[in-house]
C-alpha cells in the first residue's frame, strides 16, 4: 500500500472512532412528538389513518418513517407532509394509511423520528381487526382447486448455440462453394489453357468441320486468318493481330533475314497468298469456291507446323519466367478469394451486430462482445456471507477480504473495529463492511451496572453520517452531494441511508471521475455497523449491482 493511501486510511479510522466515542454516550432527549389513529377497530382489509405530529424549530431537519415500518400492519399509502408555521416553530403532520388482512389484536410499533441531531420515538398503539361475516346462503363456497403440476422449463442455451453453429456452417459452405471450390472448367477455359500450337491446331480442326456455306465465306476466312495471326502474335511477332497483311509479311521476312527465325520463302509466300485472299473476301466481297477455301485451311494447317518447326526450344530462363508467371497468376487468384472471404465475413459480422443491437441495445451487445467489468461482476457468481460480530449478512459479487484499520493508541482499549473490503475508493467500485464495538459500554452492560429505567445511550447516526462524509473528503473526494433517508432491511432492522454523488481524483493526476456512493448505518446500544459502497456514475450495470447488494443487507441480533 502506498504511504499516501495508508495515511488516508488512518485518517478515516481516526475520524470514525472519534465520532463513535463522541456520540456513543449522547442521551436521547424528549421532544414534542405525538401520534394517534382515527380508529382502533377495523374489519379485515379496512384502513386506519395513523398520524404523527411534530413540533420543531424551523432550522431542524425532520426525517419521518419510510417503508414498511408498521409491521405487523401493512402501510398502503404515505401522504405528503403538511407544514404549519407557528411563530418561530413548525408543526409537521404526516399521515399513513395502514391495513391488515388477518383478524386479531395488533400493536402498531413505536416509530422512529429524527429531528436535527436527536432521535424520538412515538408510543405504540393497539388495533383490533375483526372478521367479516359471510352470508353463505347467498354466496356459494367452493373447494380449493388442486395443485397443477407445471413442467419446469429447461434452459434453451443449447438451441441458440445450435442455431449459431448452423449459421456459421451455412456461411462457410457458401464461401467454399462459390469462392474456394475448384469449379470444372468450361470448354473455352480448357482451350485457353492449351499451348499456342495446340490451341491453333484445335481451332483448325474445328474450322475444317464447319460448313462453309452455312457459316458464310466471309466469317470462314475471318476465323482462318485469326487462327494464324494469334499463333504468330504469341510465338513470332507480338503485333501480328493489328498489323496489315503487308506489314506482317514484311516483318516475317525481316525476322528471317535477321536469322531470328528460319521461315522458308515458300512458307512466307503461302501465308501471304492466304492472308491477301482473306482480305479480298472481307473487304472486296470476293467469293472463292468451297474447294479453294478448304485448300486454304489445309495450307494454314501445314504452315503452322512449319512455323513451329523453325522456332527454337525455350531456354531454361524462359521456362522459369513462364513458371513464375503462372505462379503469380495463382497468387492473384488466391488473394482475390481471401479479399472476398474477408469482405463477406466482415459484412456478416456488422449485420449481426446491428441486428442484435436493434433488438437488445448496442451498448449491451458491445459490452457482451468486448467485455465490461461491471457487467461481468453483475452476471458472475455472487457470494452471500456474514461479516463482523454482530454479523451483517450481505450478498456481493466477490468475497470481502478482512482488512486492518489502524486505531490510535488512546482508543485501543475502548473500541474494537473489524473491517471487510472489496476494492478501494480509488477503484471507483468498492464495498466495505465495518463493525465497531464500544468495549466499555459492553462490559458495563454485562456487569448489570445499567438500571432498567435509566436512559439508554445511543449513537447519533446523523453525526456518524457527517463524519463519514468528512472521511471521504480526507481521502480526496470532492463535490459531494448528500441525501439521507430511513433505511429498513428485509428483516426489519432500521438504519440511516446516506447517498449521493461525488468526484474522485485519480492520484498523481488532474483527472477527476464522477461516482456515486451509499452508506448504510445501523446502531444498537454499544455497536455501530456500516456498509459503504461506491460505484461509477452513468453505469447501468453498476446501478443494478448496487441495488442488489443493498436489497440483500440483513442484520442478525445476537442475544447475550
Amino acid at each position: 500500500m502506498l504511504e499516501s493511501d495508508k495515511q488516508k486510511y488512518i485518517t478515516t479510522a481516526k475520524t470514525l472512532c472519534l465520532t463513535l466515542l463522541a456520540t456513543l454516550f449522547s442521551i436521547v432527549a424528549k421532544a414534542q412528538v405525538t401520534s394517534e389513529v382515527d380508529t382502533t377497530k377495523i374489519k379485515i382489509g379496512q384502513q386506519i389513518i395513523y398520524k404523527i405530529k411534530v413540533e420543531s424549530d424551523t432550522t431542524d431537519l425532520v426525517v419521518f418513517p419510510e417503508g414498511q415500518t408498521f409491521t405487523p400492519l401493512e402501510m398502503v399509502e404515505a401522504s405528503p407532509t403538511d407544514t404549519l408555521k407557528k411563530d418561530a416553530r413548525y408543526e409537521l403532520l404526516k399521515k399513513y394509511a395502514l391495513t391488515q388482512f388477518d383478524s386479531g389484536a395488533y400493536t402498531v410499533p413505536r416509530q422512529k423520528i429524527i429531528i436535527g441531531d436527536k432521535t424520538f420515538y412515538t408510543d405504540s398503539l393497539k388495533v383490533e381487526v375483526s372478521n367479516v361475516a359471510v352470508d353463505t346462503t347467498k354466496q356459494k363456497l367452493y373447494d380449493i382447486k388442486p395443485i397443477i403440476e407445471v413442467e419446469k422449463s429447461n434452459s434453451n442455451w443449447w438451441k441458440y448455440l445450435l442455431i449459431a453453429l448452423l449459421a456459421i456452417a451455412l456461411v462457410a459452405f457458401l464461401l467454399y462453394w462459390f469462392i474456394w471450390r475448384k469449379k470444372p472448367l468450361t470448354e473455352e477455359e480448357e482451350i485457353a489453357l492449351l499451348p499456342p500450337y495446340d490451341r491453333a491446331k484445335l481451332a483448325i480442326k474445328k474450322l475444317e468441320e464447319r460448313d462453309v456455306l452455312s457459316s458464310g465465306i466471309k466469317a470462314y476466312y475471318s476465323d482462318l486468318t485469326d487462327i494464324i495471326r494469334k499463333y504468330l502474335d504469341e510465338k513470332v511477332y507480338d503485333r501480328a493481330m493489328e498489323s496489315t497483311t503487308d506489314e506482317l509479311i514484311d516483318r516475317l521476312q525481316l525476322l528471317t533475314d535477321g536469322n531470328q527465325i528460319t521461315l522458308t520463302k515458300e512458307t512466307i509466300k503461302n501465308l501471304e497468298s492466304v492472308l491477301k485472299r482473306a482480305d479480298l473476301v472481307k473487304f472486296a466481297k470476293s467469293e472463292p469456291d468451297v474447294a479453294l477455301a478448304a485448300m486454304d485451311v489445309s495450307t494454314i494447317d501445314n504452315e503452322i507446323d512449319n512455323v513451329k518447326a523453325t522456332l527454337p526450344e525455350p531456354s531454361e530462363e524462359e521456362k522459369l519466367l513462364d513458371k513464375q508467371y503462372k505462379e503469380e497468376q495463382e497468387r492473384k487468384k488466391k488473394r482475390k478469394k481471401i479479399i472476398i472471404t474477408v469482405a463477406v465475413s466482415v459484412f456478416l459480422l456488422i449485420a449481426t451486430f446491428v441486428g442484435f443491437g436493434i433488438k437488445y441495445g448496442f451498448n449491451y451487445v458491445k459490452d457482451t462482445i468486448i467485455g465490461h467489468e461491471s457487467k461481468e461482476l453483475l452476471e458472475g457468481d455472487w457470494v452471500r456471507s456474514a461479516y463482523g460480530y454482530p454479523p451483517i449478512y450481505i450478498s456481493t459479487p466477490r468475497v470481502l477480504k478482512r482488512t486492518e484499520i489502524p486505531i490510535p493508541d488512546e482508543l485501543k482499549d475502548q473500541v474494537v473495529t473489524t473491517s471487510f473490503r472489496y476494492g478501494t475508493l480509488m477503484d471507483v467500485f468498492s464495498v466495505t463492511v465495518n463493525t465497531t464495538v464500544n468495549k466499555a459500554l459492553q462490559q458495563q452492560a454485562q456487569q448489570g451496572q445499567q438500571q432498567d429505567d435509566a436512559p439508554k445511550n445511543q449513537i447519533d447516526l446523523l453525526q456518524v453520517s457527517e463524519q463519514t462524509i468528512k472521511a471521504l473528503e480526507a481521502q480526496g473526494a470532492e463535490d459531494i452531494i448528500v441525501k439521507r433517508d430511513q433505511f429498513i432491511t428485509p428483516n426489519a432492522a432500521e438504519g440511516l441511508r446516506t447517498h449521493g454523488s461525488l468526484k474522485i481524483n485519480i492520484p498523481n493526476t488532474d483527472i477527476g471521475v464522477r461516482a456515486k456512493y451509499a452508506f448504510l448505518h445501523f446502531t444498537s446500544e454499544n455497536v455501530l455497523q456500516q456498509v459503504v459502497i461506491t460505484w461509477p456514475e452513468d453505469d447501468e450495470y453498476a446501478d443494478e449491482m448496487v441495488q442488489r447488494i443493498i436489497d440483500s443487507v440483513e442484520l442478525k441480533i445476537v442475544e447475550e
